[in-house]
């Protein structure tokens, strides 16, 4: 998981860094919830309910893993929103990709857009059956997702408690499709400036 984990903290930062008002979101939280406390907990960390969010938002538009695979163990038979039924018969393989099926207007909103706030009450676009596939679905989903969470979003506090980010490219790098985990390609670098107002002494 610490390549998926690395990926995953770089295009958080990214996409937050990218739109200031989500990022003035991030900094108020981060006062809110740490105050002057100089020690991050786990209990500060599941309260940051914007920060987990864009981090799920991050996961949405740049999944990791671009295609998972199953074995049919019995037929299946699954119904489209046409209200047809097909069946996929037990032994075959069956291939989905997180890449297409998270971008897909039916189920989520101006797909292509960083919009953390999906995720909120009122919304709660991920709530379909597989919408979100950010660790994958059901039995098989990514058993290290509650950790995944817990690091990533250490390590973007400790980052957005202390510092402003600047993209310095023009624009978002682009996704690169040819890695087996799919990252970022291109020019990823920041400009750091240190904030004024800092929980930290």
């Amino acid at each position: 998981g610490q390549h998926t984990s690395c990926i995953t903290s770089t295009w958080t930062s990214l996409f937050i860094a990218n739109d200031p008002k989500i990022m003035e979101r991030i900094f108020q939280e981060q006062d809110q919830i740490l105050g002057r406390k100089e020690d991050l907990t786990y209990e500060h960390i599941s309260d940051m309910g914007l920060m987990h969010d864009s981090m799920r938002e991050a996961l949405r538009l740049c999944p990791p893993l671009i295609l998972l695979i199953r074995l049919a163990m019995v037929d299946i038979p699954v119904k489209t929103s046409e209200n047809k039924t097909y069946v996929i018969p037990k032994g075959d393989m069956v291939g989905i990709s997180p890449s297409v099926g998270m971008r897909l207007g039916e189920v989520f909103q101006n797909p292509d857009t960083f919009d953390p706030d999906r995720f909120g009450e009122g919304r709660e676009e991920h709530k379909i059956p597989y919408a979100y596939m950010g660790f994958g679905g059901g039995m098989h989903s990514c058993m290290g997702q509650n950790f995944a969470f817990v690091q990533v979003k250490t390590i973007l506090s400790i980052l957005f408690r202390e510092f402003e980010i600047e993209r310095i490219a023009p624009k978002m790098p682009e996704i690169n499709w040819e890695a087996m985990v799919v990252g970022p390609k291109g020019d990823c670098r920041v400009r750091y400036k240190r904030r004024q107002t800092t929980t930290v002494k």
